[in-house]
């Protein structure tokens, strides 16, 4: 007598079950990023009363490839790796660095005093003090 019995993928190994369905895995890698996709620049802010911390890891860059604008309570970090000059006769044979640009912009909840930032890049970090703008408060008008 024939039993017809469904056939489980799961519970065999996942490249096994890739081998004898390869349909399986056809969408698997479908978003997965390109090797020539720009890395992110990874963030950490703080804040104390008096202005921002921020420390920016940008590993690769030369500090005069790095630019910092500060509009409000935005801010925007860009950042250029150039390709260095090979030899002429030499040949890449396999690469996964990358080279160009890459920008990263956050706000912050404050306005920023534009004059007072301090911005220093060692170690490929970039640490920036912002400071906060003094908060106005409101005044009374008197209407004569």
């Amino acid at each position: 007598m024939n039993a017809l019995t469904r056939f489980q993928t799961q519970r065999l190994r996942p490249a096994l079950a890739t081998e004898l369905f390869p349909t399986n895995d056809l969408f698997a890698h479908f978003f997965r990023p390109t090797a020539d996709v720009a890395p992110e620049i990874k963030l950490e802010v703080s804040e104390d009363e008096k202005a921002y911390a921020v420390a920016a890891t940008i590993p690769g860059v030369r500090k005069e490839d790095i630019h910092v604008s500060v509009e409000g309570g935005s801010v925007t970090i860009e950042a250029e790796v150039k390709q260095e000059s090979k030899e002429e006769n030499a040949r890449v044979l396999h690469s996964e660095r990358f080279y160009g640009k890459t920008s990263r912009s956050f706000s912050v909840a404050q306005d920023i005093d534009e004059g007072a930032v301090e911005a220093k890049y060692a170690d490929g970090v970039l640490r920036l003090v912002l400071p906060k703008k003094a908060v106005t408060s409101g005044r009374k008008i008197t209407i004569s």
